[in-house]
């Protein structure tokens, strides 16, 4: 960050602006810059970059409280990207879905464990596996902005097999593959409003692991791009993925 405060201190206006026909700024580098002013009031670089930005002050407001967001209203990414505080956020076609503070014991057991299967499994190959926290952005088609985008969640474990869908925050548009392990309180969640836009948006498969009864539901998208539930597993079974048909787990090895 010294380099880029270096840069915007030293440069001339009218080669920052030369910069900016030569490379394709997006609003992270807005966001930077919303950084820069709210951490160092540095009045002077704001003006300079929001002459490459082209964005006002006025449009961005930092939220340092979740007691300040109004959960009755639809946000987007952009909103999101404003928001600075502890507690961790899903938003769901625009609404706001808090995270557990502190997952359970046995869900941690649990991500470690299937961690290790999909390193074991993707690592020598070209498609990423990401565990939380990490960003998964699901705009409509045709709607990729920041101020488009209304689902930004965040997976226990996904997939992802075309690297063209992953930048710096993370991953823009439908893993392959993504699981969720259900907690106290997320299982409605994971259950409805995530198996409903992991559908709309085109991930191939859906595994919902539940730690209580040690079984998992799999879930694998048809041509008409409809989930169709497999048989339920138990952990004494195997699960073969549909998506990758090389890739098997013996889920006891999940629940262990």
């Amino acid at each position: 960050m010294y380099g880029f405060f270096l840069l915007l201190k030293t440069t001339a206006l009218s080669e920052l602006l030369a910069i900016r026909q030569n490379y394709s700024f997006d609003t992270n580098l807005c966001y930077l810059c919303f950084y820069i002013k709210y951490k160092t009031q540095g009045d002077i670089l704001w003006r300079r970059l929001g002459s490459i930005c082209a964005i006002k002050t006025s449009n961005l407001s930092m939220i340092t409280k979740f007691e300040d967001l109004d959960l009755t209203k639809q946000y987007s990414y952009a909103d999101y990207l404003t928001w600075q505080f502890q507690e961790r956020l899903e938003l769901i076609k625009g609404h706001i879905y808090k995270m557990t503070p502190a997952p359970a014991r046995r869900h941690q057991q649990i991500v470690w464990n299937i961690t290790g299967l999909f390193w074991e499994k993707f690592k020598k190959g070209p498609c990423k596996v990401y565990q939380a926290p990490f960003d998964v952005r699901l705009p409509k088609k045709g709607q990729v902005s920041d101020k488009q985008t209304f689902t930004v969640v965040q997976p226990d474990l996904c997939v992802i097999c075309d690297l063209n869908k992953l930048d710096d925050r993370g991953c823009v548009g439908a893993p392959d593959l993504v699981v969720e392990i259900l907690s106290p309180g997320n299982t409605k969640k994971e259950m409805k409003q995530k198996f409903d836009v992991y559908q709309e948006a085109g991930v191939k498969e859906y595994w919902l692991v539940q730690p209580d009864d040690r079984n998992v539901f799999q879930y694998v998208l048809n041509e008409d791009g409809i989930y169709i539930g497999l048989h339920p597993l138990t952990d004494e079974d195997i699960l073969v993925s549909r998506a990758f048909p090389d890739f098997e787990i013996e889920l006891a090895q999940l629940f262990d």
